[in-house]
């Protein structure tokens, strides 16, 4: 023994780290899929989870809403998707990236995977500056490319088909791997090999670059952070209490120029930084972690 004794794990940081198992565990909660190797097509199907979860996972019990903003892009020539539209909608303004941080299986396989030991790539004017990518991915492969095809009569969701690794980690690969999915294994061609490519690409990024995928490409952390300073929930700064010192900003991993802005996810990292009780966790004016009291004689003295 060195005599150090070992820092306790924020209270916060801990209930969000709950959260985001129980979340998977609920989204992907028909383990008869992964017995059976099926996709569940029960009624709960046709609805929304928040969090980018693939349909195509045989445990998952909900749609993907970015897949289905897809779909309903791809339908558009045809029938209007107001239900996902109004639903993504919703989910943007209760809770903005608090999804993200709290809600989103591929979030949670992120910061697993930036757990395992080794150099790390620091946030600064290049990743921030990247951090604009996902929104071009949004327009070009969420809402161009499938808008441009329904014209066309022809469905094509781009991002689900070419990019997102959550669809070939959790869809393809959990369907394919099955004993039973022999008929799948033969199908396997060239666009299987490039989004299995893609994904082991995006994952080992995650290794080295804190949420890679959810910084520079999701399109539906791009979609919810467009509503983040609309939202209800999320990390709020009180800005009387606040004294400009930076600790918020520095110690979060994200690309964050101010608490709460576009990048950010809540994870509430900077309720905890924050000597001066400035910042908590809120839903309107209810405050649910962190205390406008916190720590503030405590930063006055410092």
């Amino acid at each position: 023994m060195n005599g150090r004794t070992k820092k306790p794990r924020p209270r916060l940081s801990l209930t969000r780290r709950m959260v985001q198992v129980y979340t998977a565990v609920l989204y992907n909660a028909h383990v008869r899929g992964w017995v059976m190797g099926r996709i569940y097509r029960g009624p709960l199907k046709t609805v929304c989870v928040p969090g980018l979860n693939c349909y195509s996972c045989p445990a998952a019990v909900g749609a993907c809403p970015l897949g289905a903003l897809q779909n309903a892009v791809a339908a558009s020539a045809s029938r209007p998707g107001f239900y996902v539209i109004g639903t993504l909608i919703l989910f943007g303004l209760l809770f903005g990236r608090v999804i993200c941080g709290w809600a989103c299986p591929m979030g949670l396989i992120q910061e697993l995977l930036y757990k395992i030991p080794g150099k790390k790539v620091k946030k600064g004017r290049v990743t921030r500056g990247l951090s604009w990518v996902k929104y071009a991915v949004l327009l070009i492969f969420v809402l161009l490319i499938p808008g441009y095809y329904a014209l066309r009569r022809v469905p094509l969701p781009a991002f689900c088909k070419y990019i997102c690794p959550a669809g070939t980690l959790e869809g393809a690969l959990g369907l394919m791997l099955h004993p039973n999915n022999g008929d799948l294994r033969a199908l396997a061609g060239g666009l299987t090999l490039w989004k299995l490519g893609v994904m082991i690409v995006i994952l080992a990024a995650c290794v080295f670059i804190f949420r890679a995928f959810c910084r520079f490409l999701c399109p539906l952390g791009a979609l919810y952070g467009l509503l983040a300073r609309l939202a209800l929930l999320g990390v709020k700064l009180d800005g009387d209490r606040c004294v400009d010192c930076g600790a918020c900003v520095r110690v979060c991993p994200m690309d964050v120029k101010a608490v709460g802005d576009r990048e950010c996810v809540h994870c509430g990292k900077c309720v905890e930084a924050c000597g001066y009780g400035a910042i908590s966790v809120r839903a309107g004016k209810i405050v649910l972690a962190g205390s406008a009291a916190k720590g503030t004689e405590k930063g006055r003295r410092a």
